[in-house]
């Protein structure tokens, strides 16, 4: 407490500054004689000394964790080390804080031999999806890698009988599952193409008789630029497949089955209960009629009436097969002309014999039964159960099918009835008369269809060239002036045919090479050829057109 002046008073005991300053007596009474005063200085001392200690360890412990995070990395990059070789690597990394007289910290020596520099860089930024130095330009470039590399492009196929709100329900599932894609790229391109088709969806109120095709998704143009496709349409016939793919491709596997030249084939199936009519295309069968009876049995009763009992069966019988007959015209029989490939005869009785034998069956189709199947029931079951048994009997009708037209165009040749024409040149000729009535193509001809513009005489140009023959690039350039044609268009020639042919009122069948009548028609004529309507000589056309500058009427 200071006194006047400011003056601090000295405590009671103390003396000035001549002698040491002596403690109060109450105070040294109650001090242990054992316990020297200067205890309290060293403990002081002492506390400061751990407090120095523990901000050391505790920067020593600091700096070990930054080593053991970088040794870490190290080891997981190196793939692992034996455990020797881990602690002369940690030995090396507690000395990386100690610098060198002349330079920075020595991060060689750590570096293992096999590890080129800046190896952990480049790693560590292939992890991120960076190339090292590439800095924004090589973020974008791999963004646009997974874009057009996602999983982004949806294909969804519906078939007839389903449900628009099943599908509705399952693609809100498939949003949800979406979100947890952890590319951020991908899942908004997921995310977007889910949405747009449950836009899509929300055209229709139910799916389409053909059932519904929908493809939606971002591709990748030729340009490298991204192009956002919605496409939904209804197939041109039946579509017996469920589809529903994400995938960094749209999938159209189903849709080449519908484009294959599947035949229709008719079923009736009768037995003693009723009757059934059905179709079968591909992989999908119909039924389109089917009708029950009650026919009356044999029995022995009857007495005098047992003859009239009989009659009255058999006229019952009678009736029932020329009503399966008269379906059976109305079905399979539109516009004068059968509408099936082919028909299958099944039943458990006697009946389906009884029908192909009767007056009552239409000829047309009479012609067109392929075979007669036993089956143990009737109905659907039946209709299934028929299907199985005629399997090897359908696949064979094409095949034979195509043995009776390449054999009847061989005829033609045989007999030199001059209906015939094989070869692109005369078939054309032909299909410009108008002259062929089948053309005869096979499925695989490799002959392209090129129109030109030509530069200096404005004109246009037709091409047919094989494989190796458009290597030739004399094809496209002008012999005169060497100056290169403009190309209008390019297709398959086989497509081409298929666009065009009914202009030229010609019928279009396309064969295989499986047969051996199909292998002789590619390998001797081409795979192109005709069944022609009248006689055509080719060549006195090429005749009086090459000399028309000495034609002279009066010579006929």
């Amino acid at each position: 407490m200071g006194g006047p002046g400011g003056v601090r008073r000295r405590p009671m005991g103390s003396v000035g500054p001549g002698g040491p300053a002596l403690p109060p007596a109450a105070e040294v009474a109650s001090r242990a004689p054992c316990e020297p005063i200067a205890t309290h200085a060293a403990a002081w001392r002492g506390r400061a000394g751990v407090l120095r200690q523990s901000r050391r360890h505790r920067r020593r412990q600091r700096h070990r964790r930054r080593g053991a995070g970088t040794l870490g990395r190290r080891r997981r990059e190196d793939g692992g080390r034996s455990q020797r070789g881990r602690q002369e690597r940690g030995d090396l990394e507690d000395q990386e804080a100690h610098q060198e007289p002349g330079g920075g910290p020595r991060r060689d020596r750590m570096r293992p031999k096999h590890i080129p520099p800046r190896q952990t860089d480049v790693a560590r930024n292939h992890r991120t999806g960076l190339d090292s130095g590439a800095g924004p330009e090589g973020s974008q470039a791999t963004e646009r890698h997974h874009r057009s590399n996602g999983t982004s492009m949806i294909s969804l196929i519906i078939p007839p009988k389903d449900q628009i709100s099943r599908v509705a329900k399952m693609l809100a599932d498939e949003f949800g599952t979406a979100s947890n894609i952890k590319s951020r790229v991908n899942r908004l391109s997921v995310l977007g193409a889910i949405t747009s088709v449950q836009q899509r969806l929300k055209l229709y109120n139910k799916v389409p008789p053909n059932g519904l095709v929908v493809y939606c998704g971002t591709i990748v143009t030729e340009e490298g630029k991204e192009k956002k496709v919605n496409i939904d349409f209804e197939p041109f016939k039946p579509i017996n497949t469920s589809l529903y793919l994400c995938d960094n491709k749209f999938h159209t596997e189903a849709l080449t089955a519908l484009l294959s030249d599947d035949s229709k084939f008719g079923f009736i199936v009768i037995d003693g209960s009723g009757a059934l009519f059905g179709t079968l295309q591909g992989n999908t069968r119909e039924v389109l009629h089917k009708f029950t009876v009650d026919l009356p049995k044999k029995h022995g009763r009857g007495g005098q009436s047992a003859l009239r009992f009989a009659r009255l069966r058999m006229e019952k019988r009678h009736n029932y097969v020329r009503k399966v007959a008269e379906t059976a015209v109305q079905l399979f029989i539109s516009g004068d002309k059968v509408n099936v490939a082919g028909l299958v005869l099944a039943g458990s009785a006697d009946f389906k014999t009884e029908l192909s034998q009767s007056d009552m069956f239409d000829q047309r189709l009479q012609s067109k039964v392929l075979k007669l199947v036993d089956i143990s029931y009737g109905g659907e079951n039946g209709f299934n159960q028929a299907i199985e048994l005629s399997t090897e009997v359908l696949s064979n009708v094409k095949f034979i099918q195509e043995k009776k037209l390449i054999g009847r165009y061989f005829d033609e040749i045989s007999q030199d009835t001059g209906k015939y024409c094989f070869g692109v040149e005369d078939t054309l000729k032909a299909l410009e008369m108008g002259a062929v009535e089948i053309l005869i193509v096979y499925e695989n001809l490799d002959i392209m269809r090129y129109v030109l513009h030509c530069q200096g005489t404005e004109e246009e140009k037709i091409l047919y060239l094989t494989p190796e023959q458009e290597k030739d690039k004399s094809h496209f350039t002008d012999k005169e002036t060497g100056q290169e044609h403009e190309l209008i268009e390019s297709m398959p020639l086989l497509e081409w045919f298929a666009n065009n042919y009914k202009k030229f009122g010609a019928t279009l069948e396309i064969v295989t090479d499986k047969s051996q009548e199909g292998s002789q028609f590619v390998k001797g004529f081409g795979g192109i050829g005709g069944i022609l309507r009248y006689r055509v000589d080719f060549q006195g056309m090429e005749y009086q057109g090459g000399d028309d500058e000495f034609f002279d009427l009066d010579d006929y």
